[in-house]
């Protein structure tokens, strides 16, 4: 019988003793991964400014987030990546931007000179039906059936909208082939981080973080 009962405690004391190894290496293998997914993310993204704005030579001088509250009482987040070139002179900002679209979330990263003209753009993720989210993020840029670049949110036909697919009253932009609600959703995403970098959302709260620069 102490036989059996040693024996049990033998095993008890093996299988946790294996839990809390495997638990161990899961946590470090987790740790070592989300390192890895946040450093990817970040370059993604550093990547992406340079992309929308234009350029390589720049340095980011500040972050700032404004919260917005929308007509369905949800908090947006924006972030206003503010750009400026190697000496300092004001380049404008890279601000990234979510809205709902078709299938679900679509975030964009869209670059304004200090005039609040359009740039460039790049969509940093999507849930839109495949084929739709890769056609949005190259039907808009420049020379394009629905090239917004060089393009001015304010100074749309109706500069309260913003700007628009041509299917909509004023509109001037030519939405996706059998997708317009998704080029809607695209375009309302570039609006509102045109609206949220010129400060015009008196509904925002803003928090800014100043960037080191190496």
């Amino acid at each position: 019988m102490k036989k059996l009962e040693s024996s049990l405690l033998n095993m008890v004391l093996v299988l946790v003793g294996v839990a809390l190894i495997m638990g161990g290496l899961l946590a470090l293998v987790n740790h070592a991964t989300h390192e890895t997914i946040d450093q990817q993310a970040e370059k993604a993204l550093a990547d992406g400014i340079k992309k929308v704005m234009g350029t390589d030579k720049l340095q980011v001088t500040a972050k700032d987030t404004v919260s917005v509250t929308d007509k369905k009482g949800k908090t947006i987040d924006y972030i206003i990546n503010k750009v400026a070139d190697e000496k300092g002179a004001d380049l404008g900002a890279a601000v990234e931007s979510t809205t709902m679209g078709f299938g679900g979330e679509l975030k964009v990263l869209v670059g304004f000179n200090p005039e609040g003209d359009i740039l460039g753009y790049t969509l940093l993720a999507h849930a839109e039906t495949p084929g739709l989210g890769a056609k949005a993020d190259t039907w808009f840029q420049k020379g394009q059936k629905g090239d917004i670049i060089g393009r001015n949110p304010g100074k749309a036909k109706d500069p309260k909208k913003g700007l628009q697919v041509t299917k909509d009253d004023g509109g001037e932009v030519e939405a996706i082939t059998a997708s317009t609600i998704t080029s809607r959703a695209f375009l309302n995403a570039i609006n509102e981080a045109y609206d949220v970098y010129l400060n015009k959302n008196t509904d925002a709260n803003t928090g800014a973080t100043k960037v080191a620069n190496n």
